[in-house]
């Protein structure tokens, strides 16, 4: 049954959304259950409720605006609120206690990437660039696009010089001076030659940061599907999710910086696209998608901007080394702060994304 990309887009972007939300929120319900405190209401989504049930203590809600979730504990926002209960209030709670609560949610969705990159290693393998001389790209305007290559086609000489692997077919190119070469292709079991010429140009990393200048005929790698054992898949899903981890986190640090522009910052339409095209180009494209994004939503709300968990579990720090809880007033202004800073992102981002839109 054909889906429309349309449908097919919203359907992977609420489906992405909702996990990602849920493996927040669970994580700061199941530490607060843990240590005793009372949860009034678990939410996916904000803003009026659409739908509702409740189980014990506890309501489970449904919320008009997507875009998030929220974990509401009894005396979190209002102190009378807390005297009705105190021993179960959030805010009587010992500040290492209160933190714990806070940390869970992005420490949650470590777990679950770590989890999901497992699990897709264990069962459908783990993507690893070939070793072969087989086309995975083709940059739009380069050398080998106007020389007719396309993606899967096989080098398999250079100059009537046989090569079997990627990195003979590299050396190739970065050796050739800018010379024109002549490349023997394999096509569909047939063979032909093509002329490209390389073209000097500055290479760049993920951050978008010169490396150096190489020559170039604007060709990638394609990559494999290799098959591990559980074993083998939990130590590669370790090793993903601290690299992920890092990546997003240098990211945010060259932004802060100003080496990497504002404009790549992406909001939920950019998101929106990305599950769609992950979701179309196979499950296991999709599924390490949401690992990253676990992972990137883990590392911002670790950031200390007040309303975020990192600002929360900075502010419980500054109560621990005072020896006493900060007075409401200079919570509430830390908290005013961290949602006009939320706002202003939301609002730069939901831009960019437009942008990109008009600009196709």
């Amino acid at each position: 049954m054909h889906v429309p990309p349309a449908v097919l887009t919203f359907a992977a972007f609420a489906v992405a959304l909702g996990v990602l939300v849920f493996v927040h929120e669970v994580g700061h319900f199941l530490v607060a259950k843990r240590v005793g405190v009372k949860v009034l209401r678990f939410s996916i989504g904000f803003g009026p409720v659409l739908l509702s049930r409740r189980r014990g203590e506890t309501e489970y809600a449904l919320s008009a605006m997507p875009l998030g979730g929220y974990v509401k504990m009894l005396g979190e926002e209002d102190e009378d609120e807390a005297q009705a209960d105190p021993a179960r209030a959030f805010s009587t709670q010992h500040p290492l206690r209160r933190g714990a609560i806070v940390f869970a949610g992005p420490a949650m969705n470590f777990v679950f990437a770590f989890l999901a990159y497992a699990v897709l290693f264990a069962t459908v393998g783990a993507e690893v660039p070939s070793t072969l001389p087989r086309v995975g790209g083709v940059a739009a305007g380069s050398p080998a696009a106007r020389a007719g290559l396309e993606v899967d086609d096989r080098i398999v000489a250079i100059d009537g010089r046989p090569i079997t692997s990627w990195e003979e077919l590299s050396q190739g190119v970065l050796h050739s001076g800018g010379a024109r070469l002549t490349l023997e292709v394999e096509r569909g079991g047939t063979r032909f030659t093509s002329q490209v010429t390389p073209e000097l140009k500055t290479d760049k990393n993920l951050f978008g940061e010169e490396m150096g200048r190489a020559y170039r005929i604007g060709i990638e790698a394609s990559h494999d599907w290799v098959r591990v054992g559980p074993i083998a898949a939990v130590g590669m899903a370790g090793e993903q999710t601290w690299s992920a981890t890092a990546i997003v986190a240098r990211g945010l640090a060259l932004m802060v910086q100003g080496r990497v522009p504002l404009r790549d910052l992406g909001g939920p339409i950019a998101i929106a696209q990305a599950a769609g095209q992950q979701a179309r180009a196979g499950f296991r494209y999709f599924m390490s998608m949401l690992a990253f994004l676990s992972i990137n939503l883990g590392v911002l709300n670790l950031l200390p901007i007040p309303a975020l968990d990192g600002g929360h579990l900075a502010l419980f720090a500054i109560e621990g080394a005072l020896g006493r809880p900060l007075r409401p007033r200079h919570r509430e202004i830390a908290q005013q702060v961290g949602l006009l800073l939320l706002l202003t992102l939301m609002v730069f981002v939901f831009y960019n994304d437009i942008h990109r839109l008009v600009q196709g």
